[in-house]
């Protein structure tokens, strides 16, 4: 088997940020050089600014004994589709089995996935050039047209040849640096590649999306900003009330002193009766003209190719703290969700641009056009979306790796483990948690807050994030000390908390015992056997935790330091929610048991997407608890089927999968 490393540099005037699919499907579309390494000889350039792929190159790409490797190779594999097609009329995509990617590589070993920061992690030698920016915004993107340039449009190499050499020394670079990444991290070999290769697949495959019910949502959310905006004008005197330093200026002088106008100090406002009514009618109207998920329309629109497919909506191995994948573009995992009535009316009033409709039979236009979003995504003519989900994945996992028996007695039975849990938590009868009494309605919210607050150690900090709406705070009429107030609410959480914990001691043990054999991992630089196949293992830069599916969770550069609470803990360097760098975390038993048991969901999740995939099955995207099938109707027994079947490495463990079958994308 022969190995070909690949970077290529490329224009389009297309933004990367609509995804690689539509950037290289833009008839300006060009590969400028493509360069490349076989087998680990010296590497070398082609300028294709002067001509084609030699064919014995392209005969390479095709060739299913050689390997192809690049850094995001799903860049390299999807614009050389697209440039091989214009040569090759009818040429399919490049076949993602025979393409590895050092991006996902590192990844799986917990490093920073960009390139450069992980080159320089790692301390090589051979580091990216960091010229690259200028260069690509020079060559690689359009300029803007003045009288000194010419008034041209784009960068030629004859513009600029010493620069263009430069590039071509950047591009050999990048594969340098991209070899020398693989061969360092190489001795712990990645065993998924059939998975990406299916992910690809996926991707290449594509979403449909109504374009008639986009296109009139986003003519809709633009006259509506229009309105909202000149009624802002109107009730402030404001030039540009969009501008928070003017709103904020004008929010002080009606008594609501702020420099900001941040949607969490926004909806206080509004919640706080000492606020005026005018002051709120102009918050309200904020609201609707920051509403960020009706953007969505914008990025469907702007992303769909000419046949209304989007490409590229997941990220293989995106999160790599669990492998999980993540959303890109719609973000499908993130999508609101919907509980419009006759929901095929509130579409059809938007093909109609009926807002007077919209504004009588539903919660006003901006909450409609939210609520309309998933159903933006739809089945091709003469198919349906075939919807199948786990049902509590999560709980049942963590059950299954903690041992706590009751909990999977509910899951092998009735399954309502929101009740279950209230009932063993507060000692009173099941059959008492009657959601359609406000008893037991309040003792189901209760242990509802408590499974999504408690199960990964969680305390009253998790408990508050949970329960933002404060539907199981104590009645607090009477008491004025708002010191007071919190201690009764924290008392209150930490009671519901210590009920969770009494009534789950197998999983409180598993937290702790989770993070002693971590712990006597890296100290020992060892493997600590633990159950389920699970084993830690300590190696100088990494820790391992091998997974019951034989994958390996990595955690960089641990150690064993003082926490901010001054106690003992495991740190890690890796890149947290805000960071733009990786940098020293710190991690405890609860948050292990929780990339563990997230890791072993996405795990099923993996195989079942394979068995629907070799029963011909096409999936045109998943989240973390389902999968959306494109195909003939009638098929929802049989995939719900698949989906329930006994996973040979998770014995034991209770899997259920109902689902829907729809011309459009919801939440049933």
């Amino acid at each position: 088997m022969h190995t070909l490393n690949i970077d290529i540099e490329t224009f389009s005037d297309v933004d990367i940020k609509m995804g690689v699919y539509k950037y290289a499907s833009s008839p300006n579309f060009e590969v400028l050089i493509f360069a490349y390494s076989i087998d680990g000889a010296p590497t070398v350039d082609i300028d294709l600014t002067e001509g084609w792929l030699p064919s014995d190159l392209v005969q390479v790409l095709r060739d299913p004994q050689v390997i192809k490797k690049a850094h995001n190779a799903q860049f390299e594999r999807v614009c050389l589709s697209y440039h091989l097609a214009k040569e090759f009329p009818g040429f399919q995509w490049l076949d993602p089995s025979q393409w590895r990617c050092t991006m996902v590589k590192a990844a799986t070993m917990g490093l920073p996935t960009s390139l450069g920061e992980c080159a320089r992690f790692l301390g090589l030698e051979e580091q990216k050039d960091t010229a690259g920016t200028r260069l690509i915004n020079f060559f690689s993107k359009p300029c803007k047209p003045t009288k000194k340039n010419g008034m041209r449009t784009r960068n030629l190499p004859e513009h600029a040849p010493e620069d263009w050499q430069l590039y071509r020394s950047y591009c050999r670079q990048d594969v340098v640096t991209e070899m020398a990444i693989d061969e360092k991290i190489d001795k712990y070999p990645y065993h998924e590649w059939d998975l990406y290769a299916l992910d690809q697949r996926i991707n290449d495959r594509g979403v449909k999306v109504d374009m008639d019910l986009v296109n009139e949502a986003v003519n809709l959310v633009e006259w509506s900003a229009e309105e909202n905006l000149a009624k802002m004008k109107e009730l402030t005197g404001l030039e540009n009330p969009n501008s928070v330093a003017q709103l904020s200026n004008w929010l002080t002088r009606q008594g609501v002193k702020t420099n900001s106008v941040k949607a969490d100090l926004v909806k206080a406002w509004l919640a706080d009766p000492e606020v005026p009514a005018e002051v709120k009618e102009v918050l309200r109207l904020r609201q609707r003209l920051s509403n960020s998920s009706t953007k969505k329309y914008i990025t469907m629109q702007k992303a769909a190719g000419d046949d209304h497919r989007i490409r590229g909506v997941q990220q293989f191995y995106g999160a790599n703290r669990t492998g999980r994948w993540a959303g890109r573009l719609i973000q499908t995992q993130n999508l609101p969700q919907n509980h419009l009535v006759n929901i095929d009316v509130a579409r059809e009033l938007l093909l109609e641009r009926d807002v007077e409709g919209i504004e009588l039979l539903y919660d006003g236009l901006e909450d409609t056009l939210k609520q309309l979003i998933r159903t933006a995504i739809i089945a091709d003519e003469g198919k349906t979306l075939t919807v199948s989900d786990f049902s509590a994945i999560e709980a049942r996992v963590l059950a299954w790796l903690a041992g706590e028996k009751w909990r999977l007695d509910v899951f092998e039975t009735h399954g309502m483990i929101y009740e279950a849990s209230a009932s063993t938590m507060f000692k009173v009868p099941i059959e008492s948690i009657d959601k359609h009494t406000p008893e037991g309605a309040e003792l189901r919210q209760r242990g509802k807050v408590a499974e999504l607050a408690a199960g990964y150690q969680g305390g009253i900090g998790a408990m508050k994030q949970m329960d933002k709406a404060g539907k199981i705070r104590p009645d607090l009429t009477g008491v004025e000390d708002e010191e007071e107030k919190e201690r009764l609410i924290d008392e209150n959480y930490k009671a519901i908390v210590d009920a969770w914990r009494d009534a789950n001691k197998h999983i409180v043990r598993f937290w702790y015992d989770v993070e002693k054999a971590a712990i006597a991992a890296i100290e020992k630089q060892a493997t600590v056997k633990f159950k389920h196949g699970i084993r830690f293992i300590g190696r100088p830069h990494t820790l391992f935790i091998q997974l019951p599916s034989g994958r390996y969770l990595a955690y960089a550069r641990p150690s064993l330091e003082e926490n901010k609470f001054g106690r003992m803990a495991i740190h890690y360097y890796g890149k947290d929610e805000g960071r733009v760098r990786p940098g020293k975390l710190s991690t405890y038993g609860g948050k292990l048991v929780e990339n563990i048991t997230q890791a072993v969901a996405r795990d099923i999740l993996a195989e079942k997407m394979k068995r629907l995939d070799e029963e011909g099955f096409a999936i045109v995207f998943h989240v973390h608890d389902e999968v959306v099938i494109e195909g003939e109707s009638g098929i929802l027994d049989q995939v719900n089927d698949i989906m329930a079947e006994p996973v040979e490495w998770a014995e034991g463990l209770p899997l259920t999968a109902d689902g829907y079958e729809t011309p459009f994308y919801k939440k049933d």
